[in-house]
């Protein structure tokens, strides 16, 4: 090869020349190197790797590349503060207090960048979860081929004797009239205000609106409530804005919001309801960034920022806050087949499980920055309840292939027995609640649906104690129908102290607001013994809503189960359509509706599937 001269050099420069040679060399093996250190680190360089790189080797770049397109500078706002809700615990206020916290809560890119690109829509190409590379496309033919049982049963589950078939018709009847009275006076709103006609937005779900509709969608849809079922989702389609910039409690977007659409998705098959799961439980991941990965329990829903509610101790998780994101967050990897979900709620597990427990207790609230508990204060009601419900069905769920969730539940419920379970003088069992160390006789009736909870465990805990955990189950249902009072209508709280049994001793637990958990239990126990007396109570609740809490336009809470003059509070809640009714009208109903062998209720009684991989893989 000829090399041209060069300007400038003469021929005597022969050694010169080769020195630029060498120089020229050098050059072109440092822009040789930039370049293929461009393919490599550079994130937009993944059509390129695959030129270089075999299938194999690109499988996991390729996902994460997928993985980081989405969610850019989307701005932050505020909703509405209120305080009034504050003592109903499963139900918590957002606070402004915690400035501080919301600042730290702000790093929301980590998560938003390791999402999937938009090409690959969540509700077009859902896929089940991780069962390795060559993982078919999620089919909703194949989903129901692994049902053990039809889930509206053969007859929709309508039973043969014709008192209780007549008793489910009146529930229905309930629902209907709780249904037209909210799309009358409040539709699209959270909630009817019955009284005075109109609707409710809250300070709860950020911005989000219809939590009645959502709520509703698996309830009319059981009922056969055809055209109720599809004004909702025609709602659904048109009006269900996921766009809102607001402060909202994760635990109830997630278990009214993401729980209602994919129950109803797995319920209908319905794409649309699949896409906005995905799409809201895209939102709420910004939440878990924190230095322990246990979530905040406030988050904007725009701009992805998180805080602790201002209420709780030293800016503190609430323990049936991050301890109930399992069920949803499991079927939200199942069917995006993004690991990210579960990973999550896996992670919060591993931390509760390598933490020192008092007695084995788990308390109430936990430091998502150090991962310390902050108080030892101890309830299986409110601030606790649905953390331990979720263990036991994330076993169940799970076709029982779970077994460190059911070795965090039964030895939790050994603890629980050990410091909690107490005799009251009148033989009444119930569940005390612990402040380090101290025993507080009182008992929520959030802490009720734990008779159903302790009911459904009884078959796969230690097989010798099948008996005894049924007969605890049965124990503590008792104990919550005799706190239903003489107007057969149960109080927030009651204690069993001072010569009390089963009584609200206070003013400010005397309220009822339409809650289910009393009747979650009877359901429960009705499935798994068929004691009629479950149906006889249940019953008794129904003639008592319909006595107290129904008013001309809806269904309204009382503020003094006691009074022989009731007073209502003017709020028809959400979770009486979606929970109440439902748990009623599964009673009245023979158990191929919605079977257990297929089915788990999450704490607001939206059932979703149980997961058999051994199915879905052949």
């Amino acid at each position: 090869m000829v090399f041209r001269k060069l300007p400038g050099v003469s021929a005597s420069g022969m050694g010169l020349r080769l020195s630029q040679k060498f120089v020229f060399l050098l050059f072109l093996s440092g822009l040789v190197t930039l370049c293929f250190g461009a393919l490599f680190f550079l994130p937009d360089s993944v059509r390129l790797k695959r030129i270089f790189l075999s299938k194999t080797d690109t499988q996991p770049h390729l996902k994460r590349a997928k993985d980081q397109e989405h969610l850019r500078g989307i701005t932050s706002g505020k909703g509405e503060t209120s305080t009034k809700l504050k003592s109903l615990s499963r139900k918590p206020s957002v606070s402004h207090e915690a400035t501080e916290e919301r600042l730290a809560g702000g790093k929301a890119q980590e998560d938003l960048t390791l999402f999937r690109s938009k090409a690959e829509s969540a509700s077009e190409r859902a896929t089940f979860s991780n069962h390795g590379a060559s993982s078919d496309t999620f089919s909703y033919n194949k989903f129901k081929q692994c049902l053990l049982k039809a889930p509206l049963g053969r007859e929709q589950g309508r039973p043969s004797d014709p008192r209780t078939a007549e008793r489910r018709d009146k529930v229905k009847e309930m629902m209907k009239f709780a249904w037209d009275n909210y799309k009358r006076y409040a539709w699209g709103k959270n909630e009817l205000r019955p009284l005075t006609r109109n609707g409710h937005i809250g300070n709860m779900f950020g911005g989000l609106k219809g939590a009645t509709i959502i709520d509703s969608l698996d309830t009319l849809y059981i009922m056969g409530m055809t055209e109720e079922y599809n004004d909702a989702k025609e709602w659904v389609q048109t009006s269900l804005d996921l766009n809102s910039n607001g402060e909202a409690s994760l635990f109830e977007v997630n278990i009214r919001y993401v729980g209602g659409l994919l129950s109803a998705y797995y319920l209908t098959g319905e794409e649309l309801f699949k896409k906005k799961a995905m799409e809201l439980g895209e939102k709420l991941l910004p939440a878990f960034n924190t230095p322990t990965g246990i979530p905040r329990g406030v988050i904007n829903l725009g701009s992805g920022t998180s805080w602790s509610w201002g209420w709780a101790s030293a800016g503190s998780s609430i323990l049936a806050e991050f301890g109930t994101l399992h069920l949803e967050f499991v079927h939200l990897s199942e069917l995006s087949s993004n690991a990210i979900y579960k990973e999550k709620v896996m992670n919060i597990r591993k931390l509760l499980s390598k933490i020192e427990k008092p007695h084995g207790l788990y308390p109430n609230f936990l430091s998502p920055v150090s991962g310390n508990w902050v108080q030892h204060h101890v309830s299986i009601g409110g601030l606790g309840d649905s953390f331990y419900e979720y263990l036991i069905k994330s076993y169940l769920m799970s076709d029982k292939t779970d077994e460190e969730a059911k070795k965090m539940y039964y030895s939790a419920l050994e603890a629980i027995e050990a410091n909690l379970v107490q005799k009251s003088p009148g033989g009444l069992t119930y569940m005390a609640e612990w402040r380090g160390g101290i025993l507080d006789h009182k008992m929520g009736h959030l802490a009720c649906f734990s008779g159903g909870m302790i009911g459904i465990g009884a078959d796969d805990g230690v097989p010798e104690k099948r008996q005894h955990y049924l007969d605890l189950a049965a124990e503590i249902t008792h104990t919550c129908h005799e706190s239903y009072t003489p107007t057969k209508l149960g109080p927030e709280a009651f204690r069993f102290d001072g010569g009390a049994e089963a009584t609200a001793t206070r003013l400010s637990d005397r309220y009822y607001i339409l809650r289910p958990e009393v009747i979650e239990s009877y359901m429960y126990m009705w499935r798994l013994t068929h004691d009629p007396k479950y149906r006889e109570w249940g019953w008794e609740a129904v003639e008592a809503l319909e006595q107290h809490c129904r008013v001309d336009s809806g269904f309204s809470g009382i503020r003094d189960v006691y009074a022989t003059t009731v007073g209502h509070d003017n709020m028809q809640q959400s979770f009486f359509l979606s929970e109440t009714l439902k748990y009623l009208y599964l009673l009245f109903s023979d158990d191929d509706l919605l079977p257990l062998e297929d089915w788990v209720f999450n704490t607001e009684a939206h059932p979703l599937p149980i997961i058999r991989d051994s199915c879905l893989d052949e």
